[in-house]
């Protein structure tokens, strides 16, 4: 459930709302135990969202690193090549 929540920190260019949010809503899920809360829910697990998403942005405006920033394409091509020799060691476990 969790596998949309990325490192957002020191990327050029910067995280997006979208991708805080992204994984903001992701987080609640994960802690919810649930994709879609019921009706009598909806309110606090929305709240929850928006509560994490901007602690989620505060942090993200305040941290500081002197390590150059990292590039997403790199990152998910890293990421790809992890996955790849993963599965691939499993299947032939």
């Amino acid at each position: 459930m969790c596998r949309n929540i990325h490192t957002l920190h020191n990327f050029e260019p910067a995280a997006t709302s979208d991708e805080v949010n992204a994984a903001a809503l992701q987080y609640v899920r994960k802690v919810a135990g649930t994709t879609r809360p019921s009706r009598a829910n909806q309110e606090a697990f929305d709240e929850a969202v928006h509560a994490i998403a901007h602690a989620t942005q505060h942090l993200l405006d305040h941290l500081t690193t002197s390590a150059p920033p990292r590039n997403r394409e790199e990152e998910a091509a890293k990421a790809r090549a992890r996955s790849a020799s993963r599965y691939a060691v499993s299947a032939s476990a």
